[in-house]
Parts: C-alpha cells; sequence; structure tokens
C-alpha cells in the first residue's frame, strides 16, 4: 500500500482507518471514516516548496512544525528518516533530528475505542547545544469546500466586564473584506472556497475545540485550555489558512525556551462526526451546529 508511490503504515478499528508515510515526515496523510469514502484530508502530492534546502513537499493530510513561521527554517524538507512503528494499538512516528534546525519531531497517534476519533501527541525536542525558544504547531489540510468554525468568547474577561475578551490576529496578505471570513459575535466562520489570493487569521481560543465541516462530516479538534504562557504570532493558539488549493485548521502550543535535549508536547484530540448533511454550510447551519456540542 502507498500513497502517490510512497510508503505508508496503517491502523484501523471498527470506527476509523488512519494513514501516515512511514519513511518520510512525520506526516499522517489519509483518515477514513468506517462505512465512509469521504476524504478527510486534503492530498496534495505534487505540491512542494523550494528553499535553500532542497524543495519541501507538503503532500496533504496532518503535519507537524515549530513556530513561529520563518523562511527557511520552517521548511527544512522531511522527505526521509522517519522511523514508524506500532505498539499497543498505538502508532509512534519519529522524524529524524532536522538538519540546520537540530529539531526532532514525533507525533504519536491513538484510535479511541469507544467512537470516531483520535488522540494524537506532537513532540519537539531540541538537539542542539543551546537553548531554543520555540512552539509545537499542528496543521492539518483539508480540501475545500467545507466552512472552519472558530468559537468565540461572549462572556466578560473580568467581573466588571471593563476588559476585552476577544482578539484576532491579520496576515499581511489578509483583507478585511474577503468574502471567505464570516465574523459574528459567537462565531468566527472561514469558508474553504476557490480564490486567487491567500486568507489567514488567528486568535487566543479559550473554548478548546475548533471544527471543520465539509462533506457532510464534522473534524473536531480539541485541545488544552490556553496557559498564561505566551502564545506565538500576537497571541495565537489557533490559525486557519486557505489558498485555491486547501485549508488549513492550525493549533499552536505555548512558547517555551528549550534546553538541550529538552522537549515540548501538545495534544490535539481528534473527533469525526458524519452523517450531517442536514447542516447547511452557513451562520445559521454553524450555530445549530455549535448548539448540538
Amino acid at each position: 500500500m502507498d500513497y502517490y508511490g510512497l510508503p505508508i503504515i496503517s491502523l484501523e478499528n471498527a470506527h476509523l482507518r488512519i494513514e501516515a508515510l512511514s519513511q518520510a515526515g512525520p506526516r499522517l496523510v489519509r483518515v477514513f471514516v468506517q462505512g465512509s469514502g469521504e476524504k478527510i484530508f486534503a492530498e496534495l502530492p505534487g505540491l512542494k516548496i523550494d528553499t535553500p534546502y532542497g524543495p519541501f513537499t507538503m503532500n496533504g493530510g496532518h503535519r507537524l512544525w515549530h513556530a513561529p513561521e520563518a523562511m527557511p527554517r520552517t521548511y527544512i524538507p522531511d522527505d526521509q528518516g522517519v522511523t514508524s512503528y506500532i505498539k499497543d494499538k498505538t502508532m509512534i512516528l519519529n522524524g529524524s533530528v532536522e538538519p540546520f534546525s537540530n529539531i526532532q519531531k514525533q507525533m504519536t497517534i491513538e484510535l479511541m475505542e469507544t467512537c470516531p476519533g483520535i488522540k494524537i501527541s506532537h513532540t519537539l525536542t531540541n538537539h542542539n547545544a543551546w537553548a531554543v525558544e520555540l512552539a509545537c504547531w499542528g496543521i492539518t489540510q483539508l480540501p475545500l469546500g467545507g466552512i472552519a468554525i472558530l468559537p468565540q468568547p461572549v462572556l466578560p474577561a473580568d467581573p466588571s466586564g471593563l476588559l476585552p475578551n476577544r482578539t484576532l490576529v491579520l496576515w499581511p496578505y489578509t483583507k478585511w473584506h474577503d468574502t471567505r471570513l464570516n465574523l459574528e459575535d459567537d462565531l468566527v466562520l472561514v469558508k474553504g472556497d476557490v480564490q486567487d489570493s491567500a486568507f489567514k487569521i488567528g486568535y487566543t481560543n479559550f473554548s478548546g475545540w475548533s471544527g471543520y465541516l465539509n462533506n457532510s462530516v464534522l473534524f473536531l479538534k480539541r485541545f488544552e485550555i490556553p496557559s498564561s504562557l505566551p502564545y506565538p504570532d500576537m497571541g495565537c493558539n489557533v490559525e486557519v489558512y486557505t489558498n485555491h488549493l486547501f485549508l488549513e485548521l492550525e493549533t499552536l502550543g505555548s512558547l517555551v525556551k528549550l534546553q538541550p535535549l529538552q522537549s515540548t508536547t501538545i495534544t490535539e484530540t481528534w473527533e469525526f462526526i458524519p452523517n450531517l448533511a442536514h447542516i447547511p454550510l452557513s451562520i445559521k447551519g454553524a450555530r445549530a451546529l455549535v448548539d448540538e456540542l
């Protein structure tokens, strides 16, 4: 079995089947809800980005990066050097130590036994002889056509209601009038529409979840509520990027200063809720879905 010619490792139970690249990444490339042929992830085998270290292959699916983003450090090619195996019904993907950055990436992926869900831990280890400040960054590439759902806090941040309770961070190429962006008091929605320009926003998510509804399946990410530690990108722990090919639903950990051989980890719990054809891809549909969660 392969992913566009690349060898894979797979794991499945009564609810889900997952596939990961066995020699590159670490990268989780496919997830299937049992009984459904819908592709949850975007598949981008030919998409490459040129870097001084050689081409970085996107491939699609779910990857682990370290934030904040920088060229060329973030885009060090990861086409080889992964050790992958399954132990006690858990898939473990160990990346080799990255050249130039000397950071090592690891994913540990466990299927839930009682529902269509995955627990996925992302770990970065510093193999430099000096301290490095960074944050874990879990990025999931999803096919266009759906809608990203980002819950917003509605309660005051302090008893008197005098302090701000929401943030929204924009990247230089993002336009306020972009038709993919829908701002509501309790939700921010980003449509995965085909457009020539790229778009990205981020914010501090205090709800502990974000989601993407597409092809009658809700892909739900749950994560730890932000701590008092600083977060990258003006305080973002959740970000959404989209262009003419895919939409990315991203989770970030806090910025930490890793000493030599120290590690940092963020854990996401994924849920896949199928058979949602009755939920329209609209503000009304998203709000109805949120009310059910």
